[in-house]
């Protein structure tokens, strides 16, 4: 089967049923956000569910992208929807039967991310199969903009629903965007690339897991890109799991008011992406990257603490998420560039791991730093109301904001060290681009 068969109709009655799936995943979790903290009003409880869902979607990323390059792919991709399927649904019987609890909510976070470790590679390597060269920058602003619709869609769809249809009717909803999800992988063929017997022979699952770490630790210039965006994403992973903890506090939880900064981030995700596609990016990709980090921790995360209403919260939201798209996509086209395609999967699995091991650490401290600390601490008569409170304000959901304003100066400082390492700022002259293979061999 050759490409043009599946081609971009293919592609993108997936891309559809993908789309369906991802506005009800979010809608969900707009849903599950605001029960845990009605349940709880702790931001300790927040941080901890996502905590549950990304640990495992990171720990497990290597040996996930050992087995998409010897499963087929589009199989993957159906067990991975099924899996978030099912947690979804265990949710919904907890809560019809009124025993849900907070820490039920852990346990199926992470059944669900630990599934969602193969859903990326698996999907990234499927594209490469389906489509021609010249169609995978038109592929990937599609996915982008999949992202960012969800993140409008999802939040403003739930914060209207709830009110008429609860809990249960918004996970009913996303229990069936994910049937419509792999409905549309049921129906479309997906080539799968041919391996030789001498490479399967030769390299064990262990091996194949620990390729990518042997890859990139050789290779000084890229290992310097991964370990900044490590520290990027400590910094992000400590501010956003009390995004809705700062937002609730601060509006007497109002939850349209946090669902409109919600949909902010997805507006400014398109605008972003659609800007990107039509210029291209710079031409210097690490500045995309190294300047994009740094302008959003300076402007968006220090605008995002100082905010005291939903036009400020939004302006920030869009400007984070305006400057993602260069960010991920400059980075996305260095290594994609500089990667070989036949060792991406297991390389991109790795590097996805470098990246974001922090996160967990993060989101782990989160709460605890802020429930004990901070937000005493910013409270009217707290210890540090007198330094910040002129800045970020003082009571409830004022301690996350100061977090915010931290967090926000550290990232841009973290952004500026990498252009003061040569590596790192002459990464596109020092790693050559790879060879492409115009047309890699597929079966069908």
């Amino acid at each position: 089967m050759k490409p043009e068969t599946t081609g971009m109709k293919g592609f993108t009655i997936i891309w559809a049923g993908q789309l369906v799936s991802l506005i009800g995943t979010s809608m969900t979790n707009f849903a599950l956000t605001l029960w845990a903290w009605e349940k709880t009003g702790q931001a300790t409880s927040i941080a901890l569910i996502q905590l549950s869902f990304f640990a495992p979607t990171i720990l497990v990323s290597p040996l996930a992208g050992a087995l998409v390059d010897r499963w087929n792919r589009k199989l993957v991709m159906m067990f991975s929807d099924l899996a978030a399927g099912l947690g979804t649904i265990s949710i919904f019987i907890l809560l019809i039967g009124n025993v849900l609890e907070i820490w039920h909510l852990y346990v199926i976070m992470a059944f669900m991310g630990a599934f969602q470790s193969f859903q990326f590679p698996a999907y990234s390597a499927a594209v490469t199969t389906m489509l021609r060269k010249e169609n995978y920058s038109r592929a990937s602003g599609m996915l982008g903009m999949a992202q960012s619709a969800s993140n409008i869609l999802g939040p403003i769809a739930a914060g209207i629903l709830l009110g008429f249809i609860r809990n249960t009717g918004i996970l009913l909803l996303d229990i069936i965007s994910f049937i419509v999800a792999i409905s549309a992988l049921m129906v479309v063929p997906v080539p799968q690339p041919k391996f030789s017997e001498e490479r399967n022979e030769k390299a064990s699952l262990l091996e194949d897991s620990v390729f990518g770490f042997h890859y990139i630790i050789k290779r000084p210039s890229l290992l310097g890109l991964q370990i900044i965006l490590l520290f990027i994403n400590f910094v992000s992973s400590l501010c956003f799991p009390l995004l809705a903890p700062m937002i609730l506090s601060r509006t007497n939880n109002d939850s349209m008011i946090y669902a409109t900064v919600q949909s902010a981030f997805g507006i400014g995700g398109i605008v972003g992406g659609l800007l990107l596609s039509a210029w291209g990016g710079p031409k210097r990709r690490v500045n995309g990257l190294l300047l994009g980090l740094m302008c959003s921790c300076l402007f968006g995360f220090t605008l995002m603490s100082i905010g005291k209403d939903v036009m400020i919260w939004s302006l920030a939201a869009f400007i984070i998420l305006f400057l993602n798209p260069f960010i991920n996509g400059s980075s996305q086209s260095i290594w994609q560039s500089k990667v070989p395609p036949e060792i991406q999967g297991r390389v991109f699995s790795t590097r996805a791991l470098i990246a974001q091991i922090s996160a967990p650490i993060a989101m782990a401290l989160a709460g605890p730093l802020t429930d004990g600390f901070l937000s005493p601490a910013m409270m009217p008569e707290g210890s540090l109301a007198p330094i910040f409170g002129k800045l970020v304000g003082t009571g409830p959901g004022a301690g996350p904001a100061l977090l915010f304003m931290l967090m926000g100066v550290t990232g841009g400082l973290i952004s500026l060290l990498g252009y003061s390492i040569p590596a790192i700022r002459n990464v596109e002259d020092l790693i050559p681009d790879h060879n492409y293979s115009e047309t890699p061999p597929i079966s069908a």
